[in-house]
């Protein structure tokens, strides 16, 4: 892993996120007030958990587009272990988190075993997660939790919420493993050659059948947060976040082509994109115009990455 290629672009994307919170700032006096600044941690934290998975998925030169369903699927067989089974409402937490890690195991083993692509993989299990979430919700939804369940999505731990703290502990164990064992190099390795990594005698396919789980795992837990957050639960719920992780991970510099990326590379994208949807927002842009601006933010970003890696490379 080139260490210096990695800082370069983390050192181009960071002056790009203090530009851009400084631009925002002066088009709105909200923007960098503790309050709303708390508020967007609050909000990219569910997403921001799903990255850090992506990250690693993505390294590999894979892709997991089913995150989205699986926070739909973990959030209703939560609430209905809870509700209807009757089970006691840590139990059916614990048992919807290996539901989402069996989900992502599930597309885990049709990448290294079957052979599919993780592209036609993983969106195949997203309209399967999705179907199942809502055949077995019925267009019902969940409420009434206990009072200590919302800890996990309004509560504070320091004047900080909580899921902010998750994501922070999520991201330096994430970074831990991807920079600094066998695991994470392993995982460099396969995005850079799968084939030579095989040969090198590395566990390719349990690597990725790890990673992809972990992938679950994350939804999984970001599901519950959301669920703890709004109070209620719908099979609809993460629709579209596979998207905004896949974007965080790419603004972060991470090669859709697999062997580069870093987790505090994905911290930064996360920073930026929430920046550019919330201080828009404050500034009055409507919608359509902060998905423009994300978008050319994006395609910047992958440029002045590309140019950078080629000018070392010559």
């Amino acid at each position: 892993m080139n260490w210096r290629s990695l800082v370069r672009h983390e050192t181009i994307l960071a002056l790009l996120v203090v530009v851009t919170l400084v631009l925002l700032a002066q088009r709105s006096d909200r923007f960098l007030t503790l309050d709303n600044l708390l508020n967007q941690g609050r909000l990219m934290a569910e997403v921001g958990m799903i990255a850090l998975a992506m990250t690693f998925v993505i390294v590999t030169g894979g892709i997991d587009l089913s995150v989205g369903s699986i926070v739909g699927m973990v959030s209703i067989v939560l609430g209905v272990f809870w509700h209807d089974v009757g089970l006691a409402l840590p139990v059916a937490i614990v048992l919807a988190l290996l539901v989402g890690t069996l989900g992502g195991t599930v597309n885990g083993l049709i990448i290294t075993y079957f052979k599919v692509p993780p592209l036609i993989a993983t969106l195949a299990t997203l309209a399967l997660y999705r179907g199942l979430a809502e055949g077995i919700s019925q267009a019902r939804s969940v409420r009434g939790y206990p009072d200590w369940f919302f800890v996990f999505g309004q509560g504070q731990i320091l004047d900080v919420p909580v899921q902010i703290w998750i994501m922070v502990v999520g991201a330096i164990v994430a970074a831990c493993i991807l920079g600094l064992t066998v695991f994470g190099r392993t995982t460099y390795a396969i995005g850079s050659n799968e084939i030579a990594a095989r040969f090198s005698g590395l566990a390719v396919d349990r690597t990725k059948i790890l990673i992809y789980s972990a992938s679950g795992l994350c939804a999984a837990v970001a599901a519950v947060v959301f669920v703890s957050r709004v109070t209620t639960t719908r099979s609809d719920m993460g629709t579209g976040w596979e998207l905004d992780a896949i974007t965080a991970v790419v603004l972060g510099g991470t090669s859709i082509f697999g062997g580069r990326g870093t987790i505090v590379g994905t911290a930064l994208g996360l920073i930026l994109m929430q920046a550019l949807k919330n201080g828009l927002l404050l500034a009055g842009y409507k919608g359509d115009s902060t998905i423009v601006v994300i978008g050319a933010a994006l395609i910047l970003t992958v440029l002045l990455s590309n140019l950078s890696h080629r000018g070392r490379e010559t």
